[in-house]
């Protein structure tokens, strides 16, 4: 990775321990501070990333530092080192293990990615425009997988469906086949799991390049921090702590995510929603009127399909807009309607095909939780298809006028 600039190192000592192992790597100019003069290095030095040596650090002090850092574009992490009280939302615990030194650069150089993609959108947007974390708090929009069946689970479950989406598993095979259909910001492994299951996942993890970013949270003393994830912590502690570690690692991650979502929007055109992943409605209803006339020009089979959430879930409607944006096929194409309901198009499918995706998609939409009250995701479904004479007006009519049902 080219270095994006300093990393600044704010401790109450002169240098701590950890700057030692900056320093072998030889890849990042470090810049210590006292906390006193943190704000005016950060204004003077302009790092691109902040390690804080936190122990014995309050919250009032750690979170000035947050925010100063949350305000400045391109993104600016703020890793706090043996943190002992209540993180601030933006920033990432790392807590130092004897013997495994390596860790903390690993931890550096996923944070110093994001900012690199962070800086490639805001130049790439016409005009540049500087877009900071606290501009867009991408929190709203990430989605936790917790993994577990003791008796934390029910805690964790609320502790983290406060500010994030929840989905639940009770055992490894449920959250693998929630890892291949949904996009997943962050893991948290519960208790009720021997060393060796916990090993043989974190293992798969590492060995797949696609989980490797994802913070993983591991609530157990019983394994060592080994595993090539660059954002794993193996910690012991109550429920709402867990959940206060887990969730800037998923902030961050979600932050990332929509970077990649905006910088496709931005290749497409505009054609695409940044947030969703779906085309905008327009883009939506210039293809649908094409596909519909090809295919009544040439034959063939087109339906379409409509998933309406309920008003008082606004969470639920972005998830299923993620969840169709991730497993429909690429023939496929969605958009956001401003009723709460998505709209999908499926190319070469009859009506009786069409139905069986959706029940699909309906079902996996249908196991993410949204707030503290374990409310779900559960669409109403309407599905047409494309009969003789008919135009996309005509298509899109019969659909939205068609009474909804639940998808079973």
């Amino acid at each position: 990775m080219s270095q994006q600039g300093p990393v600044l190192i704010v401790s109450a000592s002169t240098k701590p321990s950890f700057a030692a192992v900056l320093d072998e790597t030889k890849l990042f100019p470090v810049v210590v501070s006292d906390w006193n003069e943190a704000g005016r290095a950060i204004e003077q030095v302009k790092p691109a990333a902040i390690i804080a040596a936190a122990e014995g650090v309050d919250f009032v002090t750690l979170s000035g530092l947050a925010k100063r850092a949350a305000a400045r574009a391109p993104y600016l992490p703020v890793i706090a080192v043996d943190p002992a009280t209540t993180l601030p939302d933006t920033v990432i615990a790392f807590f130092q293990s004897k013997g495994l030194p390596d860790r903390l650069v690993a931890r550096l150089n996923a944070s110093l990615r994001v900012r690199g993609l962070h800086a490639t959108v805001m130049r790439r947007l016409v005009p540049p425009v500087p877009i900071a974390l606290s501009d867009i708090d991408p929190i709203g929009e990430a989605t936790a997988l917790l993994i577990g069946r003791g008796g934390a689970y029910p805690t964790l479950s609320v502790a983290l469906g406060e500010r994030a989406g929840v989905v639940g598993a009770l055992s490894i095979e449920a959250a693998a086949k929630h890892l291949s259909s949904r996009d997943i910001d962050g893991i948290v492994l519960a208790e009720g799991f021997t060393p060796r299951v916990m090993d043989a996942f974190l293992t798969v993890l590492t060995e797949d390049v696609r989980f490797r970013p994802l913070p993983v949270i591991v609530a157990s003393g019983e394994l060592t921090p080994r595993y090539e994830l660059p954002n794993l912590e193996i910690v012991t502690a109550g429920p709402t702590r867990i959940a206060d570690m887990a969730l800037p690692m998923i902030r961050q991650h979600a932050f990332e995510a929509r970077l990649g979502r905006m910088l496709k929007a931005i290749d497409a055109k505009g054609l695409i929603d940044a947030r969703t992943g779906l085309l905008t409605k327009a883009a939506f209803e210039r293809d649908f009127a094409t596909a519909v006339y090809q295919t009544a020009e040439r034959g063939g089979a087109l339906s379409v399909a409509r998933f309406t959430f309920d008003d008082t879930q606004p969470r639920a409607q972005f998830d299923g807009a993620r969840i169709i944006s991730r497993l429909m096929r690429q023939a496929d194409f969605g958009a956001v309607h401003d009723d709460r309901s998505l709209v999908v198009a499926f190319a070469g499918t009859d009506l009786r095909n069409a139905q069986a995706i959706t029940r699909r998609l309906a079902s996996v939409m249908r196991h993410t939780q949204n707030g503290r009250r374990d409310t779900r995701a559960e669409p109403a479904v309407s599905v047409a298809t494309l009969m003789p004479g008919d135009s996309a007006i005509s298509l899109l009519g019969r659909l939205f006028g068609m009474p909804e049902r639940a998808a079973s």
